[in-house]
């Protein structure tokens, strides 16, 4: 026993040495997106980084998945306007992220995580190569200092009547110097480290890539400042962190009666875990141990992130994308880098705020750039590509759906086309044909539902007069009553055809 003690301890040692270069890197993607996501959101700025660190902390320790990292999630701000709008204050809304926490709980035990096992592969890879292609785009301003958006921001749609494409074509002929000469320097960088093999260096395991860029590059511009005040990288261009002195806003319980907290509530719970389950499946895909994380626990463990959240003054938080893949992709294998990159948010904001605020967003635009373009990359798309249409056309679909609107309707969109393509292909397969001396035999397997009624009536008027019939039942496990219908039907009217009918069961 004391021995099983000893190598539990080693081992919780070992995954949490290991964790360390990859929390790092997810802390520094996960900064400007708490503190963009509540920009975005009209609610206090610290509210981010309290969702961003319960969110590390709470439903890292909870959950059962190794790399899903959690937070305040941009698919979550239209709601969060309207609510803190409707609902009258911040301080009731945070009563409906507790509320929403309690139904998320509910969820888990009700067992309704299962439905995230039933969500296409298509659909799945679909989402991860559109929210890369995001990243890309949305990035590509502040890489040059055009910081109009705020960091976070995944819609289509952005204030000053832009979107995505118009505001990267407004930022290429509104460069500011001393971002764009910085951003690309950490661009240069990065691809540079990719190219050379930074990783096989054993310095890289204390000094990660992107960290190594967050020190050059905020030194870079605090260079350039020296040099010529022209250059200077202006607050506006840089992490902006609130003063976590201010104080947590509670929420406020005597709104407890009121119904439309209870629907924003539910709203949030039904939204959040629906995010949550996409992006712990597209989370599974990218673990090199293809370990299957349970979704009632991640529901759970979801559930009670926001409850603790809207209890001291957070955001709502679900599994984020953009994180989760930042920290597959710097090779953590195991949820303790989740947990210290909460950890590492939280001491930073109180501790070193003044030296945060130097970095600038070129920098780490720069880093999720490079993020973004390994979710696709052509090696991706060349190996959907290389599947068939059956997998690429629901797959681009979802792909030009969630770039065009935002992550749940492009979604809804590709899971409605990659259903229909499957059950195109599921009828095809369901009814063998084949024909051989005038004996055309149709052979019925597994279940055989009423979307293979339109190719059956088809193949049957195609039967020549004189021909003969086998019908094959003996692999069929379910005949649907409109299939056998057409087959009556058929049978009635096959005498004027002279063909005959044989049954084999």
């Amino acid at each position: 026993m004391p021995n099983l003690g000893i190598q539990s301890y080693n081992l919780m040692i070992q995954h949490i040495r290991q964790s360390i270069p990859s929390s790092i890197v997810v802390f520094l993607v996960a900064l400007p997106l708490c503190l963009g996501i509540a920009l975005g959101s009209g609610a206090p700025l610290i509210s981010g980084i309290i969702a961003g660190v319960v969110g590390g902390i709470v439903v890292g320790a909870i959950s059962g998945s190794h790399l899903s990292v959690s937070g305040p999630a941009a698919g979550l701000i239209a709601i969060v306007i309207v609510a803190i709008s409707d609902l009258g204050g911040f301080d009731t809304f945070l009563l409906a992220v507790f509320l929403a926490g309690l139904f998320q709980i509910a969820f888990g035990f009700l067992r309704l995580g299962i439905i995230g096992h039933y969500i296409p592969n298509t659909v799945i890879k679909g989402m991860m190569a559109a929210i890369g292609l995001i990243l890309i785009l949305k990035q590509i301003p502040h890489l040059v200092g055009y910081d109009v958006d705020f960091m976070g921001d995944e819609g289509f749609l952005q204030r000053a009547n832009e979107n995505t494409f118009s505001a990267v074509q407004h930022a290429l002929g509104a460069f500011t110097f001393g971002p764009t000469v910085v951003g690309f320097f950490s661009l240069i960088v990065l691809i540079a480290t990719q190219a050379f093999g930074y990783a096989r260096f054993g310095i890289s395991k204390f000094l990660p890539a992107p960290l190594l860029v967050v020190l050059a590059g905020t030194a870079l511009g605090y260079g350039l400042g020296q040099v010529t005040p022209e250059w200077t990288i202006l607050a506006e261009h840089s992490v902006q962190l609130p003063n976590w002195k201010e104080g947590l806003t509670a929420p406020n319980f005597g709104a407890f009666g009121n119904m439309d907290v209870w629907i924003v509530a539910l709203t949030i719970a039904v939204i959040a875990s629906i995010e949550t389950l996409l992006c712990i499946e597209a989370a599974d895909k990218m673990d090199p141990l293809k370990r299957v994380t349970p979704t009632n626990r991640e529901l759970i463990a979801q559930g009670v992130g926001n409850s603790v959240s809207g209890l001291i003054g957070g955001l709502p938080i679900t599994s984020v994308i953009v994180r989760t893949s930042a920290n597959a992709q710097m090779g953590a294998r195991h949820k303790s880098s989740a947990i210290m990159h909460g950890v590492i948010l939280a001491g930073a904001v109180i501790a070193i705020t003044p030296v945060l605020n130097r970095i600038p967003l070129a920098v780490l635009a720069a880093i999720l750039i490079m993020t973004g373009y390994k979710l696709v990359s052509p090696a991706v798309i060349r190996s959907i590509v290389a599947k068939g249409y059956t997998q690429w056309v629901p797959f681009a679909i979802t792909v030009v759906a969630i770039l065009l609107t935002d992550l749940l309707k492009g979604i809804a969109l590709g899971l409605v086309v990659s259903l229909i393509f499957i059950a195109i292909t599921d009828f095809k397969s369901n009814i063998s044909y084949s024909e051989k001396d005038g004996l055309y035999t149709f052979s019925f397997r597994r279940v055989v539902t009423y979307l293979s009624k339109g190719l059956l009536k088809e193949r049957l008027e195609r039967i020549p007069k004189g021909a003969t019939l086998e019908l094959d039942y003996r692999q069929c496990e379910f005949l649907d009553a409109d299939i056998e219908e057409v087959i009556e039907d058929f049978k009635k009217h096959s005498g004027y055809k002279n063909i005959a009918v044989k049954e084999i069961r």
